[in-house]
């Protein structure tokens, strides 16, 4: 009986203290929100600069455009032209070059290329002091030259609109924080969850899921087999059998979920609200379906003569059923059946 308190005690101490934790270590992190875009833009010194940067017949936007594999967009913006590119290193590169082309003032095909390659390696030192200052920031030291170059791409890569790098960092606070809350090895756990998206740096030419690619990586580099756990572990890969590896994983869903932290597409959001209303109003004795919150609540009105009390907990879970089958949302979405009968008598 002891025993069975006890541990019924624990269930329910646990879940709350968990949630103090997390919620302790969001407070305690300040971080910016979406700002990434697939579109740069450089400002000009004057409008003449647009014809200089054309050339005659369009022969230096052509060379431009071949050389960097980024599209030059020049319309009516008042001193202004736009750099289009999916690739975010390689229109960081594609900007650097023509903003020292304006500055320069020469601009013929001969010089983009030579300027290219100045902006590439400036871009390639920008990368590693981005790796270097994020290391500083979490307060990491002794990793492999490799891995610091590997980070320093991720300056330049998103996900969901989210850079990749301030991500780490942030899943790197978040997760030292609730460390020292549960008194461990803050250090250990910082480095898994700083370390956990290592494998995004690999382009789609590296097979295989950012997860297992980025616990490969740690282990060729030296890090420990609590690191190479928790990375390989933060998507369920393989079942997290640390804490390390689950405080990765809370600490990564805690920089994703939050508020502000990931853009979705407009289309995509409004596409899966249609979808969600859809899938309420098909089922029998529905009168009504509203969509809430951004769609994490759906309400569902349904004719009190065609549905019972019984009835109305079965539509449901149906509901919330076909909506996980179905569709791919972060968080979750509460289902709210409301059945309201109404008698009216009249006194005359």
């Amino acid at each position: 009986l002891l025993v069975r308190d006890i541990e019924a005690d624990a269930r329910g101490t646990a879940e709350q203290r968990a949630r103090h934790i997390v919620v302790d270590a969001i407070q305690r992190v300040a971080s910016e929100q979406t700002a990434e875009s697939v579109v740069s833009v450089l400002h000009l010194p004057g409008d003449e600069m647009k014809g200089r940067i054309i050339g005659r017949e369009g022969r230096n936007i052509r060379a431009f455009e071949s050389v960097t594999g980024v599209n030059l967009i020049i319309d009516d913006t008042p001193e202004a032209v736009l750099l289009s590119c999916f690739d975010p290193v390689r229109r960081e590169v594609g900007r650097l070059t023509l903003e020292k082309l304006v500055l320069d003032g020469r601009i013929h095909p001969h010089r983009i290329e030579e300027v290219y390659d100045l902006a590439r390696q400036e871009v390639e030192q920008l990368c590693r002091r981005a790796a270097e200052d994020a290391l500083v920031e979490v307060g990491i030291t002794e990793i492999h030259p490799e891995l610091i170059t590997l980070l320093g791409r991720l300056r330049y890569r998103t996900s969901y609109g989210q850079n990749v790098l301030k991500h780490l960092v942030e899943t790197a606070h978040i997760a030292g924080v609730m460390a020292a809350e549960l008194r461990l090895d803050v250090p250990l756990v910082k480095r898994s969850a700083f370390l956990h998206d290592i494998g995004k740096a690999l382009t789609h030419e590296v097979e295989g899921s950012h997860a297992i690619i980025g616990a490969d990586l740690a282990r060729k580099y030296g890090e420990s087999e609590e690191v190479v756990h928790a990375i390989e572990a933060h998507h369920n890969e393989v079942q997290p059998q640390t804490v390390e590896a689950v405080l990765t994983q809370a600490s990564d869903a805690c920089s994703g979920g939050r508020p502000g932290a990931r853009r979705e597409s407009l289309e995509a959001y409004v596409k899966r609200l249609e979808r969600i209303e859809e899938i309420a109003a098909g089922k029998g004795g529905v009168e009504k379906v509203f969509a809430m919150q951004a769609g994490r609540e759906i309400r569902v009105m349904v004719k009190p003569e065609h549905v019972d009390d019984i009835g109305a907990a079965v539509l449901a879970r149906d509901v919330a059923k076909q909506i996980e089958e179905e569709l791919t949302y972060p968080g979750q979405i509460r289902v709210t059946v409301v059945r309201e009968s109404r008698v009216t008598e009249i006194a005359r």
